[in-house]
């Protein structure tokens, strides 16, 4: 029995050489002395130990990671992407604000709170934006317009086919108001680099005949490309007038006060626009410059006599437009000696324009003729454009090209015609 393998003997029997020495040694002693009762306690012992034995060595737990199935692999898996995250029966539920906590008898509440700091405080400022631009109705608009015609005092809608109503022009033609006289959308613009905090001027354009805002004043003629490109601190206002029709009335603008409210009821869309509610008091009473082309020399001239912004109209540009109310135009140049006015023509209004030279002469104002330098307070300026410069793309192309954002560069070479007095408000009459 002494040396055989313990496994092959394990069949009842016990191969004393797998007891451990310290009770083998016990047992020999209790052997020679016979003490039978003791060794029927520790036989138990021995066969408990000698099980132990039986545990896989090292050597076999090293096989078994190699070779076996049940590998670490299997045991403790590489932890998948997914097990990152909770699950939407794990992951906490999110309790709403303003719930109270029965235990802590507190409630959990949204606020926001000013922190209290030693720097200055600012004015606000704008977010950097892109140009901003719209067509926006405006019950101050020219039209739809049921007044008079005050050139005749008679009813502007003097034509009529049943319910239908329309406008008999001057050349005999009839336009009917639903299709001519019924648009009461304004373009606006507001640069990305306009500054509410600096001077400004908003610019209000009169187009000439056969126009609508989209086609001709925005894209075709690019006024609000060019008040952008001229790094002026301005915005453009651009009414519809007739659309698309050979028409120069000027609708609600014959009306005394009318230029006022277009003005203020465009405030708070500008503001809007521009992206500060709070800068609609300051568009409503900033300094205004009106440009008027071709046909829009109807409404400049009345905007002027009973617009109602007095000196606040600081600056006036007829781009080929003096074709009558030569009386309106030199009348402002005598009573705004703090504006500037500009009349570019070719060789179809010449005669109009020299004859409106020598009326504002005949006032002691001086004229000249000369576009070169800055535009300042009670500049009177008459360009003769060349020959060649067609009248249909005078607004593009006139003494230069784009000559709304070269006037627009020149006056902001003199800061006074931006700057405005608030007494201003207060002084300005209708004439």
């Amino acid at each position: 029995m002494v040396g055989a393998n313990p496994k092959s003997e394990s069949h009842g029997r016990v191969n004393l050489f797998w007891i451990p020495g310290t009770v083998r040694h016990a047992l020999s002693r209790v052997a020679s002395r016979r003490f039978f009762p003791l060794l029927a306690v520790l036989i138990p012992l021995s066969l408990t130990l000698a099980q132990c034995g039986n545990s896989p060595s090292a050597g076999s737990l090293a096989a078994n990671v190699h070779g076996a199935s049940d590998s670490l692999d299997d045991r403790f898996p590489k932890p998948q992407f997914k097990d990152r995250f909770p699950t939407a029966a794990e992951s906490f539920k999110q309790r709403p604000a303003n719930v109270a906590d029965a235990q802590s008898r507190r409630v959990v509440q949204t606020q926001s709170y000013r922190v209290a700091s030693l720097a200055p405080v600012v004015p606000y400022q704008r977010p950097q934006h892109e140009d901003q631009t719209a067509l926006v109705g405006l019950k101050s608009s020219a039209f739809p317009y049921y007044g008079n015609n005050p050139r005749s005092e008679a009813p502007f809608l003097n034509v009529s086919d049943g319910d239908r109503k329309g406008h008999r022009g001057y050349s005999g033609r009839v336009f009917w108001q639903n299709e001519t006289f019924n648009d009461n959308r304004v373009l606006m613009h507001v640069p990305e680099h306009f500054d509410i905090n600096k001077p400004g001027v908003i610019v209000v354009f009169f187009h000439g005949h056969g126009a609508t805002l989209e086609r001709d004043v925005r894209d075709r003629q690019r006024v609000p490309q060019q008040i952008s490109e001229s790094g002026a601190n301005a915005v453009l206002l651009a009414p519809q007038l007739a659309f698309d029709a050979a028409d120069s009335s000027a609708g609600k603008f014959w009306q005394p006060g009318a230029l006022k409210r277009f003005i203020n009821e465009s405030a708070d869309h500008l503001a809007q626009l521009y992206g500060d509610p709070n800068a609609a008091k300051t568009f409503a009473n900033m300094p205004i410059v009106i440009i008027g082309y071709s046909g829009g020399f109807v409404p400049t001239a009345y905007a002027l006599d009973v617009g109602g912004l007095g000196n606040r109209v600081r600056g006036v540009v007829l781009l080929d437009a003096v074709y009558g109310e030569l009386d309106k135009f030199a009348s402002w140049v005598e009573h705004n000696r703090s504006g500037f006015f500009v009349s570019a023509y070719t060789h179809y209004t010449q005669p109009r324009d020299r004859e409106l030279m020598e009326m504002i002469r005949d006032k002691g104002i001086a004229v000249s003729d000369d576009m070169d330098g800055p535009l300042r307070p009670g500049s009177v300026v008459f360009v003769r454009t060349p020959e060649g410069v067609t009248h249909r793309d005078y607004v593009t192309h006139a003494w230069t090209d784009k000559p709304v954002r070269d006037v627009l560069a020149k006056m902001s070479l003199t800061p006074a015609l931006t700057r405005y007095a608030a007494s201003s408000s207060d002084t300005a009459i209708s004439r």
